[in-house]
């Protein structure tokens, strides 16, 4: 019966636009190039920071650099991806690339910290769009058979574009000035929009979304208000002083009306019934918090790096390498022992207590530590966030309903980069705070001159390397105060850190469906995506069946049909099928070979009975040949559906027509095809 049903679901739809090889790849060139792009500047300015602050001045607002394009590119995602479903993703992805090139421009050319944070957020604006429409451009123009491994590329590029960032950054302060770490962006992305101008097709969207403008609005106006408190409260702005509470009203209100709104939205960017899934709301905690604790640590460790220890930009990238290695390694081999064992709570646990463990062992960092103990305790706190980042999309598509798989797992990755925004302001204002006081208490009893440029050394961290002879017996007092104070930071960090351990232990393991144990890196480390159920569900069982080669694959849907068949003659029809009627000179010309080597083989499929040829040499399938590809597709179809257990294929027509897309693509497969 759910066979038949998956006959019938066939959707209605345009045939999609058929995209040579070449022109496909150029596309991917064009998505790889926008992804790197958007990813790597949320990191690349973390070593260019005090270089930044030394030219422009601005120390107490530091953190907004990093925050500003982190909140702009987060929070309108889920806007962008609509905008893409609404008016074709060629002309929304080419206007994000224009945007972030304009961002781009204006941040090498800002005069004062104030211009810097603004074009930051317009550069975020567009970074949003580049991240959530690069799935979806590759999913108008790659079949779906060849998705997943196209998609596990993107996960992998916005991972180690975030892990190169620091480093290309302080090449760039060294070798040329702080300004080219915008300005790189410039020649890369034109080569992107060209590529993606001349190489995609407009494609006209066959559904036309509800977008929740409003709600959309209010969520990043929301967060704008929370973030301004934990950035200027007790520097620029008193606790207790008006801008502070006014922020903290807005922010309620905001919110409140943020739930009236969600509660009425045909399409809700966030649904609110999502938080009635226990898993959902603890998973989207932990990753708040793992989101915070990543990207404020990206933010800081460089900076202690150059100030204390005098560190260059590029050296001081390098040695941030160590946490994205750990970060890499457990998050890539976690997504493997998940997919073995079917359970996944533990790594959560250990996740977040190694990452409170780093954290605690980062307090202890001063002016005195080594190279070897700084390299060392970073390699902790990634190994510790790689284990916790992998397990958060697995353990809520595993615990959600089909009609809530894409909403459900864009929102938990939503969460962990929102928290991000929010840990760069909120260690910003730590440190800002312990300076302010520990550099008032040493001038109060001696340990620091009045005569010692604090001032001028707090607006360029790094001159203190440059003290003059009379302001060096003042030089190491400064450092241990800046070291102290970054120790407070991580011990705030590792405070938090214990929440999320808590809510680990609390965190309930239910057994993994078959579908979900698929994940990979990509998905720990991606950005966040809004897309539908059916192509998360899509995603799953591509990166499952990319595990299976070609010949597997026909293997088992022989087995399952029943039918007395060899792989090669299955294959040989599945290719005569696509192609239809066809000479032999022409399947000879389309695959590059001679008569002697294709003739045993036709000949073996004519004698079976399942392929004729007639008096002008045409080859097609005959009726029994047509049979069997019918019930080799049907088995396949039904191997695909055991991967979706829990979900229920029957009961969602666009389910069954998808798993029925799968089934004929995964038949279909690349390479010596008779097809042009």
């Amino acid at each position: 019966m759910a066979q038949q049903q998956a006959v019938d679901a066939r959707p209605d739809g345009p045939a999609p636009i058929d995209e040579s090889p070449r022109r496909v790849r150029l596309v991917f060139l064009g998505v790889m190039l926008g992804m790197f792009l958007a990813a790597l500047d949320q990191t690349i300015v973390s070593t260019a920071l005090p270089t930044i602050v030394g030219d422009l001045g601005g120390a107490n607002h530091l953190s907004w650099v990093v925050t500003a394009y982190m909140l702009a590119a987060t929070a309108t995602t889920p806007l962008w991806g609509k905008l893409g479903d609404l008016f074709g993703r060629k002309h929304v992805f080419i206007i994000c690339i224009v945007i972030f090139l304009i961002g781009s421009a204006l941040c090498g050319q800002s005069r004062n910290m104030a211009e810097l944070i603004a074009f930051r957020a317009l550069q975020g604006l567009g970074g949003g769009g580049l991240m959530v429409l690069a799935m979806a451009v590759i999913a108008d123009v790659v079949p779906p058979r060849e998705r997943g491994r196209y998609q596990g590329v993107i996960g992998a590029v916005f991972g180690v574009s975030s892990v190169i960032g620091p480093l290309l950054g302080g090449f760039l302060v060294d070798n040329l000035n702080w300004r080219w770490v915008f300005y790189v962006n410039l020649p890369v992305g034109v080569v992107a929009l060209f590529v993606i101008a001349t190489a995609l097709h407009a494609k006209r969207p066959e559904t036309r979304p509800r977008i929740d403008y409003l709600g959309t609005l209010l969520l990043a106006s929301a967060s704008t208000c929370l973030v301004l408190i934990t950035s200027l409260g007790g520097t620029t702005w008193a606790w207790n002083s008006t801008p502070v509470w006014g922020c903290g009203i807005g922010a309620v209100v905001l919110i409140a009306a943020f739930v009236l709104v969600e509660q009425r939205a045909a399409e809700p960017v966030l649904p609110l019934r999502l938080f009635r899934n226990r898993i959902f709301t603890v998973c989207s905690a932990i990753g708040f918090v793992v989101g915070l604790c990543m990207f404020g640590a990206l933010s800081y460790i460089p900076l202690y790096m150059q100030v204390v220890n005098g560190s260059s930009p590029t050296v001081s990238g390098l040695r941030l390498l160590p946490m994205m290695a750990g970060m890499l390694i457990t998050s890539i081999g976690t997504g493997q022992l998940i997919s073995r064992t079917g359970r996944y709570k533990l790594y959560p646990i250990i996740g977040t207590a190694l990452t409170c463990v780093a954290l605690v062992l980062l307090a202890q960092v001063d002016e005195k530590t080594s190279s070897t103990v700084m390299g060392l305790d970073m390699l902790v706190l990634g190994l510790g966030l790689g284990l916790v980042m992998q397990v958060l999309i697995i353990a809520v598509q595993n615990s959600t309903d089909y009609s809530d798989l894409g909403t459900a797992t864009s929102g938990v990755t939503y969460f962990r980069s929102i928290g991000g925004s929010f840990g760069a302001s909120i260690f910003g204002t730590v440190l800002n705070n312990q300076l302010t006081s520990k550099i008032a208490t040493a001038q109060g009893n001696g340990t620091l001159s009045p005569q010692f440029p604090v001032q001028q050394i707090l607006a360029n961290p790094t001159s203190v390397q440059h003290a003059t002879p009379a302001q060096q017996p003042f030089v190491a007092p400064f450092l241990h105060i800046y070291a102290t104070s970054l120790q407070t930071v991580y011990l705030v960090a590792a405070g938090i850190t214990v929440l999320a351990f808590v809510l680990a232990l609390f965190l309930p393991e239910v057994p993994l469906r078959t579908a979900t144990r698929g994940g990979g890196q990509g998905e720990a480390a991606g950005p966040p995506t809004f897309r539908t159920s059916a192509e998360e569900i899509e995603g799953m069982i591509t990166r499952l069946s990319s595990r299976e080669n070609i010949w597997e694959r026909y293997g088992r849907a022989i087995d399952r049909s029943g039918v007395d068949i060899s792989v090669p003659q299955a294959y040989g029809l599945f290719r005569l099928h696509h192609a239809g009627p066809i000479t032999q000179e022409e399947i000879c010309r389309r695959l590059k070979v001679t008569p002697v080597e294709i003739s045993p083989k036709l000949d073996a499929m004519v004698a079976s009975g399942r392929v004729q040829r007639d008096a002008a040499g045409v080859l097609t399938l005959t009726p029994s040949g047509e049979e069997v590809i019918g019930r080799l597709s049907e088995a396949r179809l039904a191997l695909l559906g055991e991967k979706l257990d829990g979900y229920s294929p029957e009961q969602h027509a666009e389910l069954l027509a998808m798993l029925r897309t799968l089934a004929d693509d995964s038949l279909d497969a690349p390479g010596r095809v008779f097809t042009k």
